[in-house]
């Protein structure tokens, strides 16, 4: 078959080896990549149906990411409550109802509350969207609920789509020391030494599906047309959220670079051992085994967009974030992308390489873009990504 007289020839050649000591931002010191077959089982079958992708191949490759690479996030509570709070002015009153939510989570005795803040369109009568943005960032020191410049509710709001937020931190720190300080040490502290337990992305994520949880009882949303979005260490977050919840209809990554977007086994600039060394909370304690052992990973980002197929998946690069190693963030869809269109017959074939872009890539529920400019989340995201979301919802 094509397929497989393709990645016989992509996936055998031999690795090359490389210093792990500085980061690498040169293309002919890139190794040459040998990277599993999402087609292929661990048995050896070849995966050619949508049951035995959903039945044999999924479960395999889900379970090493889960193992390997993020660790879990526990589905278990005992309860879960909802209560409106009022405590800040709205920015928005003139066309956005707010609801500031405060999620309470119990269980084994213990609670955790994670507060949501949800902005709803006025202008609409029907069941609106909504988008979910992960925030990294702290909570704001003079109070306020939005940074524009990064969450641009207005222009969405404008758009008739809903759109909520809420700050990691307050449910994991993003600190080394402190991460578990939250719902890990709070609600699953059985969790805490495990090598595949959870840890900061876990926990963000989790977070993410107690939103979901609120969107779906709420009359003025439209659950089934949920948008999560994450920039950065937030972009790799909101993609192993999505592998492990299929309620999201849109998943969109900016710049979530090495451990998300991009390919492991490049070691172009971010690599596995770089990650691990300065934020150790993020990622599954087995995670670190592959630190300047990238050939030794028994899967790459490639298999991740497949997590989530055939639900749509986005993701973009800046040209001055080669950090984040924008080739590799395209290469990882252009290659995740086949599960879509071999499996589940959708237009997603990526047929430019990198260096032949020229513009936006919006297929059937998967797109890219590259803009210029450096490490953020900008309006120019948000624009071209939301003329992806005009096609696919």
């Amino acid at each position: 078959m094509k397929i497989l007289g393709f990645l016989s020839l992509f996936f055998i050649i031999p690795l090359l080896t490389m210093s792990q000591t500085s980061p690498n931002y040169d293309e002919s010191k890139v190794p040459a990549l040998i990277l599993p077959d999402p087609f292929v089982s661990e048995k050896g079958s070849l995966i050619q149906t949508p049951e035995a992708w959903e039945t044999i191949r999924r479960p395999e490759i889900f379970n090493l990411f889960e193992s390997e690479v993020y660790g879990r996030i526990p589905k278990d509570f005992d309860s879960i409550s909802f209560e409106l709070a009022q405590e800040t002015r709205n920015p928005f009153s003139e066309i956005a109802e707010l609801e500031e939510v405060n999620i309470r989570v119990s269980r084994n005795g213990r609670s955790h509350t994670l507060r949501i803040n949800l902005f709803l369109p006025k202008a609409t009568k029907e069941k609106a969207p909504v988008i979910l943005l992960v925030n990294y960032l702290p909570t704001y020191s003079d109070g306020k609920l939005v940074d524009e410049a990064f969450w641009p509710v207005p222009e969405l709001i404008r758009r008739g789509l809903a759109t909520a937020s809420f700050h990691a931190e307050t449910v994991a720190p993003d600190d080394a020391t402190s991460y578990q300080e939250g719902i890990i040490s709070t609600l699953y502290p059985e969790e805490i030494g495990k090598p595949d337990g959870l840890k900061a992305f876990g926990a963000w994520g989790w977070a993410a599906m107690r939103a979901m949880d609120y969107f779906e009882q709420h009359p003025k949303i439209d659950a089934q047309k949920s948008i999560l979005v994450g920039h950065s260490r937030t972009g790799k977050t909101a993609l192993w959220t999505s592998a492990n919840d299929p309620r999201w209809a849109i998943t969109y990554a900016n710049e979530s670079g090495c451990g998300g977007a991009a390919l492991s086994k490049r070691k172009f600039g971010e690599t596995v051992e770089a990650i691990n060394t300065r934020f150790p909370h993020w990622f599954a304690d087995n995670f670190r085994k592959y630190n300047g052992r990238e050939e030794d990973l028994s899967l790459d980002q490639h298999l991740l967009p497949g997590l989530i197929a055939p639900r749509a998946v986005y993701y973009s690069s800046a040209r001055g974030d080669q950090w984040a190693d924008p080739k590799g963030e395209y290469l990882g869809l252009q290659l995740g992308a086949r599960v879509a269109s071999s499996i589940f017959g959708k237009n997603a074939t990526f047929h430019s390489s990198f260096e032949e872009l020229n513009g936006p890539v919006h297929l059937e529920g998967v797109g890219y873009h590259i803009r210029e400019g450096k490490h953020d989340l900008t309006w120019e995201d948000w624009k071209i990504f939301l003329d992806f979301v005009g096609k696919t919802l």
